[in-house]
């Protein structure tokens, strides 16, 4: 191969790395909030197809001539970790409400290519109210307008809804504020990722509550792995008989894959005894590698578990250590008292701790400075612990995994000499790699 086709190759290869990990943390990508990075996944979409099949097992939609592409990712355990997010209050996760208003706007917004907010509000009304499962939308209170608001500008940053005459948080102050917009109808039917459709589900709606693990799981379920569909739910007495052995391995393939390259850290304890006899195959240890490097990953590997380092922090979407938020800085400072109590801590104990660091650094988290802050500001950190795979729950307890040990808190530092824990803080941790735990969005359960 001469010289030039060697530099071509090699230059492909990156390209496609660098295309995986965007899409990893993005996976919804639209050319109007990133031009470079969707010109990157449009030239180089058919090795992108491939890989994101093959390795998760996930489908890739490019659309040049609408400008976005879709990564479909699905979990056979999705979690909240990623929630919606608001873009106001402090990017807060999404409520009961806020899904709920999400789901009926997004229905409503299916015939609608063009619309207004007052329409759309009165259209979510009269759905919400014809509804006997959901509580009646009422735009004349404020906080409902917050959330619908909330909902609108979720939309807005995935391009399905454009204001192109006014601002949607004028509505917040008034219910006859005058916004219209363009709605994408293509591309809001792209938003879902789930393999089966929900109305496929017939279940009456005073059952959802106490079937709803069961519909969830329903909801997620691959034909291509074999098994039998039973009203619209997974047989699973019948599932594991009626696959073939090429269908459980590729199950057990897109299973481990799909969580290493989707979770901060993959822990062995965590995976089934099938996952972790395939990841430690001759095989499944090829196919891991082999992935790992076609995406551009540093590959960490301890005997306790997985790490997939990204070295451009492009593939991060939750970065930690993470000074943005009161409760992250919380999260850093309890790792030490979490890890130096191995058997875990109580919530009463965690609560202690939390008051310990009210006392200690008075001026900061004033937010938190209250009666049961110091209930609320440990329960938030324990959260973001949490979502970065650093804490489990285990008898009532709060645990540190193994990857909580990487990390140190060596000093803080702040430009209030009278204070030394504020905007200006500062850390170390015991390796410089653990400063950017890898993952991707995804729903945000995939929220994209």
């Amino acid at each position: 191969m001469s010289t030039l086709a060697n530099q071509l190759a090699a230059a492909e290869r990156e390209e496609v790395a660098r295309a995986v990990r965007l899409l990893l943390a993005r996976p919804l990508l639209t050319e109007t909030a990133d031009p470079t990075g969707f010109e990157l996944v449009r030239r180089r979409r058919e090795s992108l197809a491939q890989w994101f099949d093959y390795t998760c097992g996930w489908s890739l939609v490019v659309e040049p001539r609408r400008g976005y592409a879709r990564l479909t990712k699905v979990r056979a355990n999705p979690d909240g970790s990623r929630p919606a997010r608001r873009a106001r209050s402090g990017r807060a996760p999404f409520d009961r409400l806020r899904y709920v208003l999400l789901c009926v706007t997004a229905a409503e917004l299916l015939s609608m290519p063009m619309t207004t907010i007052g329409m759309l509000a009165d259209r979510v009304v009269q759905a919400t109210a014809a509804d006997r499962a959901l509580a009646a939308f009422d735009p004349v209170r404020k906080p409902e307008r917050m959330a619908f608001v909330d909902v609108l500008k979720l939309l807005e940053s995935y391009d399905v809804l454009r204001a192109v005459d006014g601002t949607t948080e004028a509505y917040v102050e008034s219910a006859e504020a005058k916004v219209l917009y363009r709605v994408d109808t293509t591309l809001l039917m792209r938003l879902p990722a789930a393999p089966v459709g929900a109305s496929r589900l017939a279940v009456p709606p005073d059952e959802v509550p106490a079937r709803f693990e069961e519909l969830l799981t329903g909801l997620v379920r691959e034909r291509r792995y074999g098994g039998a569909i039973v009203d619209g739910t997974a047989d699973e007495t019948h599932s594991e008989s009626a696959a073939t052995d090429a269908q459980r391995n590729l199950r057990l393939r897109h299973s481990v894959l799909r969580r290493l390259f989707d979770d901060p850290v993959l822990h062995r304890a965590d995976l089934a005894e099938d996952e972790l006899a395939y990841i430690s195959s001759l095989t499944g240890r090829q196919i891991l590698r082999r992935s790992v490097e076609q995406a551009g990953f540093l590959l960490e590997e301890r005997a306790e578990g997985f790490l997939l380092v990204d070295p451009d922090g492009i593939a991060t979407d939750v970065r930690f250590p993470d000074d943005t938020s009161t409760a992250r800085v919380a999260a850093l400072l309890l790792l030490e008292p979490l890890c130096a109590t191995p058997a875990g801590m109580l919530p009463e104990q965690l609560a202690e701790a939390g008051a310990g660091l009210l006392r200690r650094f008075p001026r900061w988290a004033k937010a938190y400075q209250s009666e049961d802050g110091a209930v609320r500001l440990s329960d938030d950190a324990v959260r973001v612990l949490r979502d970065v795979g650093l804490v489990r729950a285990a008898g009532g307890r709060v645990v540190a995994c193994p990857a909580a040990y990487r990390y140190r808190l060596t000093e803080t530092t702040s430009p209030d000499p009278d204070d030394k824990l504020g905007p200006g803080w500062d850390v170390s941790e015991r390796e410089r790699v653990g400063a950017v735990v890898s993952g991707g969005v995804a729903a945000e359960g995939d929220q994209q």
